[in-house]
């Protein structure tokens, strides 16, 4: 589903050039959760902005459901962002919009027919538990709540990969267990690819089938989750896992 092939990125400022990623690869295959762990500053979410195709690499190939992204004219790169949804760390939710008005933005910009938008609302609020919450705005509702609308409206489009950047960062530990849950049963409901971007250990223990450590820009290692945590061959990881500098 996701296929990251050697994949730089390099930033020009003052201080000259600043080599955010170097030389990764990844896959992600359908159907799975993946998270990518690192301390900040590691290169996560310049990562995640090369998968959501908001930043387009120096070197090395980007592919999202088999289509290479460095291939495609302006007009097919949009059709496929259509096809990723992404929950930022900030929700980015309207604060003049109701919860239903947010949710129904990707279905507004689309031109689809009202009738349909309000159906597919409907049923998306419904399926993060906000339906009762439809006609209330932003600050009426906790963090988690605004978090769960935000992947309503990543999930408004259909798309075929979720990308999540820290959701979780912001809210307690029952909050962050019920947003995981969510995006598990989002994952086994609709079939979703899931690319969660975190600092947590315990987030990616919690829900991800595969995880790759990046640290200053390359991977220190990825694989299954219970392999690599259970034997981590990386001083980065050790030490995410807590198991000493």
């Amino acid at each position: 589903m996701i296929r990251i092939e050697q994949v730089t990125k390099v930033f020009e400022t003052k201080g000259g050039q600043v080599r955010a990623l170097k030389n990764v690869s990844l896959h992600v295959p359908p159907g799975e959760i993946c998270g990518i762990i690192g301390m900040s500053g590691a290169g996560k979410s310049t990562l995640l902005r090369c998968m959501a195709l908001l930043e387009q690499p120096t070197e090395g190939t980007v592919a999202i459901d088999g289509v290479r992204c460095d291939r495609l004219n302006k007009h097919q790169r949009l059709q496929l962002q259509r096809r990723i949804g992404i929950v930022f760390q900030g929700y980015n939710l309207l604060a003049q919009r109701t919860i239903a008005r947010n949710v129904a933005l990707p279905l507004e910009l689309a031109r689809t027919p009202k009738k349909q938008i309000q159906e597919k609302v409907a049923q998306l609020l419904d399926t993060v538990g906000l339906l009762d919450k439809a006609e209330a705005y932003p600050a009426q509702l906790s963090g988690g709540q605004r978090q769960r609308v935000a992947i309503a409206r990543a999930l408004a489009a259909g798309p075929k990969v979720l990308l999540c950047d820290e959701p979780t960062s912001a809210l307690d530990r029952l909050t962050t267990q019920a947003v995981l849950e969510l995006l598990q049963r989002i994952n086994r409901e609709y079939g979703v690819t899931i690319v969660i971007i975190t600092h947590e250990i315990g987030v990616v223990r919690a829900i991800c089938s595969q995880v790759a450590v990046i640290d200053e820009g390359v991977f220190a290692e990825s694989g299954a989750t219970e392999q690599v945590f259970s034997a981590p061959q990386n001083q980065i990881t050790r030490q995410l896992l807590g198991e000493g500098v």
